[in-house]
């Protein structure tokens, strides 16, 4: 079995993690509806003790304030799941950490809260990179649990691809 094929079936945890230990990069998380199931992801891959920081678990408006320093107007202008909020958490979860890379997650995962403008699905996911941030809005389908492992599965992916194509960064 050559060595390209076991890469190929490794789980996306442990891609990020052998590609941030590469780099000798860092990581964090912050999180509102996904609740720690990033974190908890994350640290399934063996050897993330080397380039996992800290996570934020920042479920209320106050708590992102205290902890990531998201302004309170953008919170009262946009709320808490908006494009801004998710960008200001990645941010501040990076600086707060002094991490390489941040990933952060916001939304309504249901069944109860939705609106027109802001329906159960509705997740924003924020990732850090070195200075750089990328913002997605994402709609998921399903049940309260179906929504937050899809919007884990995505962050992941966001952070995967993010920690590959920011430039300035060592290549492995």
């Amino acid at each position: 079995m050559s060595s390209r094929r076991i890469t190929d079936h490794e789980t996306i945890e442990k891609k990020i993690t052998r590609i941030l230990k590469a780099r000798k990069m860092t990581v964090t998380t912050a999180e509102s509806c996904t609740g720690g199931l990033v974190a908890g992801t994350l640290i399934n891959a063996d050897g993330v003790s080397e380039v996992y920081k800290e996570g934020f678990i920042t479920y209320s408006d106050d708590a992102k304030m205290k902890y990531l320093g998201v302004k309170e107007e953008i919170l009262k202008t946009c709320g808490a799941v908006s494009r801004l909020t998710a960008q200001q958490m990645a941010i501040g979860a990076a600086k707060e950490a002094g991490a390489d890379c941040a990933v952060a997650t916001t939304g309504i995962a249901g069944p109860d809260g939705g609106s027109d403008e802001k329906p159960v699905g509705l997740v924003y996911i924020a990732c850090f990179v070195k200075g750089n941030v990328v913002v997605k809005r994402c709609f998921f389908s399903g049940d309260r649990q179906a929504i937050r492992y899809a919007a884990v599965k995505e962050a992941l992916e966001i952070l995967y691809c993010q920690i590959l194509t920011t430039k300035d960064i060592p290549q492995e």
